[in-house]
């Protein structure tokens, strides 16, 4: 009996001994396609290039291929097709809880027949977009995932970036190159999103945490200025987020949960045999968890949920389809102390109550007619809801309505666009979108003056938007390629449109470095709120001020010098003028009202399109890609931001902060095997720009009306202190037979720095007070995928 025992355990130690020695292996699958077309490339090649022996494949009749058995780590690939510029994609993260499933994109070379073999590799800084040659860049939803204080967010990880300033700390609104956060257009699948962030104001492209789940996301595009001439609508960047399809041949599942909350991802495929497959993932928060240990990032009860997806359904005969979406809902409430002697302020004499509901849903269908031809068509149906509720406490205690603002707009849009290669130096793209716009508003205020409840906005409706454009690329040579085209956008409610040009040339001066010109003509709609403004008459009907207000308009010149100084490390520089006319200024003289400086909401002031904004500027960035397991990317930026109003003088804008640097750093430390092969992650993101600027306060005309009054004859002449700000980010990634386990640890300004946003006139003390931006937030969460 006891030499049985000792056999047992002999042979239980030796199994575990085995399994704690076995190398840990996953399986990279994809698909090589025509960079242009997206159409497979049967027969490619595919070399696993870290392999200690020759390990490598060939794509099927549908540009498919699969290696099995690779070791975990970070893995790099070559791929090659005859006529085809051969291509080394490094640094494929390989984890043993999920497949590596990718999408790899070959050029066609120029010359044909010929013998000549061009060696190129992956840039991880070019844009998806072939005819986005400058202001543009990739990112991946690695860098979303490990970017300190990123949080899975884009638009916190775009702060790394040049030209991309962060407005307010306390949601992801960004400023790009002086330009207001209502400039960027979010979009999705080619197709125009609502804001698709929590907690967002009325007309804003930010909010308090992202909708977007980065387990749905892939790699996506940024564009900062000269955009190509498919993108309308925008005034200073385009996110043009892509989504990834679900793994096809394997059920796969992540968990993830932390102080933000929990999240929940289920990928596979629909049937054996079929390509299709489905990805959906779904989260749900409390932020009040972290008021509960002591960090304050809000008042109140805050608590939100979302779910994202993408389904895709090939077919045989009639193409590929794809439904996609995302919708969130959100919700804060606030009450107010009922007791005065514990008033410090007066916010908190306040009940505030706050919901919103945001999503968008679409079918898209891609068609091929050839081989060098296919038509992308696209319905969508999307929905932003907002309710707004303030309540004032008397001295009494009773309540008094102050703010009642209900926002609802909807949108159904339909698109169709043609993508052809003409040859193998040019291609074309054309497109048109219509969007129906609905909309229901309504913004009760109270008016102290009057000391009764005000009707700023009542209004209910439709009307309809055209987008169209026509895009081409042509290469001169393998150093010189050029893109042009045209853009269109109108607004049938007051007939306001925009005919745009658009152009880029650049070129290769070595293999290594290149330089660039671009321009643009830009237009954008106003947030639809200010076009129904309404004022009431003494004989009871409405006036609309606005109703015909036009579009505001920018012209855009970018110069760009980009040079790889080895095969790791890239060095960009752009230097940009954006001339900006026919924006909407008020028509009183002494306020200085411009939009340019509008962070969200609406005014319901009279405007004229006869404002005028400008900015300058120099960017510089040095970016460094994962070598010897670390990166690492210094940005910084010089630039001026301008605006005049009606009386053509010229003012700071809100966002003029004259400089801005930021440097974002990560290393990872593999552990031997006695700590299991765990993966040590340390991530640093430190920001360092100009304050932000306000108008000064009016103290004596603030008591006098019981509210902040502002001395609008100074427009913007205050500027606040310098912001700091250093986040942390540690992790823990532990490989595991058929899972992968990841903690992580954010630590959001960890040098608990208090940066000033701006300041208020209180009421209740009668003196002006600071609004800080948030202090040190610890974000833990847990993370398994199997």
């Amino acid at each position: 009996m006891i030499n049985r025992s000792i056999t047992m355990a002999a042979v239980f130690l030796c199994c575990v001994t085995t399994a704690l020695a076995q190398t840990l292996t996953q399986t990279i699958r994809g698909t090589v396609v025509d960079h242009i077309t997206q159409s497979p490339l049967p027969g490619a090649s595919i070399i696993l290039l870290n392999a200690d022996n020759f390990t490598g494949t060939t794509a099927d009749a549908n540009g498919t291929f699969s290696i099995k058995q690779v070791p975990v780590g970070k893995q790099s690939l070559r791929i090659s097709f005859m006529g085809y510029k051969e291509i080394t994609v490094p640094n494929i993260i390989v984890n043993s809880g999920k497949e590596s499933v990718l999408l790899l994109s070959l050029e066609e070379n120029i010359i044909q027949g010929k013998e000549v073999v061009v060696i190129g590799k992956v840039e991880k800084n070019k844009p998806l977009n072939e005819y986005s040659q400058i202001s543009a860049r990739t990112f991946s939803v690695e860098e979303t995932q490990k970017f300190a204080a990123a949080v899975n967010d884009p638009g916190r990880m775009a702060t790394a970036f040049s030209g991309v300033v962060s407005t307010d700390d306390g949601n992801n609104a960004i400023a790009i190159r002086g330009n207001s956060p209502n400039g960027l257009q979010w979009k999705m699948e080619g197709v125009e999103i609502p804001n698709p962030n929590h907690f967002s104001n009325v007309g804003t492209s930010g909010g308090g945490i992202s909708i977007l789940s980065a387990q749905v996301l892939s790699n996506s595009d940024f564009s900062t200025g000269a955009f190509a001439a498919e993108y309308g609508n925008a005034l200073s960047g385009i996110f043009d987020l892509k989504l990834r399809k679900g793994n096809n041949q394997k059920r796969e599942y992540t968990f993830q949960t932390g102080l933000l909350g929990m999240d929940v991802a289920a990928e596979g495929p629909f049937k054996k045999g079929y390509d299709g497959s489905y990805l959906v993932n779904y989260r749900y928060s409390t932020l009040s968890l972290l008021s509960n240990i002591g960090v304050q990032v809000g008042e109140g009860v805050t608590n939100f949920q979302d779910v994202s997806y993408n389904v895709f359904m090939p077919t045989k005969k009639y193409g590929n389809f794809s439904l996609f979406g995302f919708g969130g809902f959100s919700k804060q409430t606030v009450d107010a102390k009922k007791d005065s002697t514990k008033w410090e302020n007066s916010f908190e004499r306040y009940n505030r109550d706050f919901t919103s509901a945001t999503g968008t849903t679409g079918l898209i269908h891609v068609l091929p007619i050839n081989s060098n031809t296919f038509l992308r068509s696209s319905v969508s149906f999307a929905v932003a809801d907002k309710l707004y509720n303030e309540d004032k406490l008397l001295e009494d205690y009773s309540t008094r309505r102050d703010i009642d603002l209900d926002y609802s707009e909807s949108r159904l849009s339909a698109s169709t666009t043609l993508i052809k290669k003409i040859s193998p130096r040019l291609s074309s793209k054309s497109g048109l979108t219509i969007n129906q716009l609905l909309y229901s508003f309504k913004n009760i205020e109270y008016d102290l003056a009057d000391a009764k409840q005000k009707t700023l906005i009542s209004q209910k409706g439709k009307t309809t938007s055209f987008q169209a454009f026509t895009q081409w690329s042509y290469k001169f040579s393998e150093q010189i390629s050029m893109v042009g085209g045209v853009h269109g956008l109108l607004l049938a409610k007051n007939n306001s449109y925009s005919i745009e040009p658009r152009g880029s040339l650049k070129y290769h001066l070595t293999p290594s470095q290149s330089f660039s010109i671009g321009y643009g003509l830009h237009g954008q709609l106003q947030p639809l709120g200010v076009y129904f403004a309404q004022v009431q008459q003494a004989d009871g009907g409405f006036l609309y001020p606005n109703k015909n207000i036009g579009l505001s308009k920018a012209h855009h010149l970018v110069l760009g010098y980009d040079r790889s100084l080895n095969e790791f490390l890239h060095l960009k520089t752009e230097v940009y003028a954006q001339q900006l006319y026919n924006i909407p200024v008020g028509t009183e003289a002494d306020k200085n009202l411009s939009l340019l400086n509008s962070e969200g909401g609406f005014t319901t002031d009279y405007l004229v399109n006869k404002g005028k904004g400008r900015n300058y500027g120099l960017e510089i960035m040095l970016e460094q890609y994962m070598r010897k397991d670390l990166y690492f990317l210094l940005s910084t930026s010089i630039y001026d931001s301008k605006f005049s109003t009606l009386n053509g003088k010229w003012f700071n804008t809100r966002f003029n902060g004259n400089y801005a640097g930021s440097f974002t750093a990560g290393k990872e430390f593999k552990t031997r095997a006695a700590f299991r092969g765990r993966i040590l992650g340390v991530n640093i993101k430190a920001m360092y720009s100009g304050g932000l600027r306000e108008t000064p306060i009016d103290l004596e005309a603030s008591v006098q009306k019981g509210e902040t009054v502002y001395d609008h004859h100074r427009p913007y002449t205050i500027k606040n202190k310098d912001y700091f700000r250093t986040d942390l980010k540690f992790s823990v990634k532990r490989n595991r037979t058929h899972s992968t386990v990841t903690w992580s640890l954010d630590l959001q300004n960890a040098t608990n720095r208090k940066n000033i946003y701006g300041k208020y006139f209180d009421p209740l003390t009668g003196k002006t007070k600071i609004v800080y931006q948030t202090l040190i937030i610890p974000v833990l969460s847990y993370k398994i995928d199997f």
